[in-house]
C-alpha cells in the first residue's frame, strides 16, 4: 500500500501544479483581453487554434520545419480534413479551455486527497 500512497501523493501534487498553472494562464489571458478591450474598445477573440499555433510556434514547430509537430501546425494553418474539429477549435475560446483544464486538474487533486485520507482512516 505504500506504493499506492506514494503514487496518489505524486498525482495529487502534479495535478495541483497543473491546475494552478492553467488557472494562472486563464487569468493572464482574460486580463490581456480585458486590457485590450479597455484600450481599443473591441474584444479580441483568442480561440484554441490561436493558442495552439502560438505554443507550437514558440516551442516545437517553426516556419518550414518538418519535425514531429509540423503536420499539426500545417493543419492549424490550412486544414484539409477534420474541418468540423478545426471550426470548433477556432470558435472555442482559449480561456474556456484553460479554465476547464484547471478544473479537471483540481478535481484530480481533490480525488487523490480523498483517497489518501480514506486510506489513513482505515489504517
Amino acid at each position: 500500500m505504500k506504493i499506492r500512497g506514494a503514487w496518489l501523493q505524486f498525482a495529487r501534487y502534479l495535478s495541483a501544479v497543473v491546475a494552478y498553472a492553467f488557472l494562472a494562464a486563464f487569468i493572464g489571458l482574460v486580463g490581456t483581453q480585458i486590457y485590450s478591450w479597455f484600450r481599443s474598445g473591441d474584444w479580441t477573440h483568442i480561440g484554441v487554434n490561436d493558442g495552439l499555433r502560438a505554443v507550437l510556434a514558440r516551442c516545437c514547430a517553426r516556419g518550414g520545419d518538418t519535425g514531429y509537430f509540423s503536420p499539426l501546425m500545417h493543419w492549424l494553418d490550412a486544414p484539409v480534413d477534420w474541418l468540423g474539429l478545426h471550426k470548433v477549435l477556432d470558435i472555442l475560446p482559449a480561456s474556456l479551455a484553460l479554465f476547464a483544464v484547471s478544473v479537471v486538474g483540481n478535481c484530480i487533486a481533490i480525488y487523490c486527497r480523498d483517497r489518501i485520507d480514506e486510506h489513513r482512516r482505515s489504517a
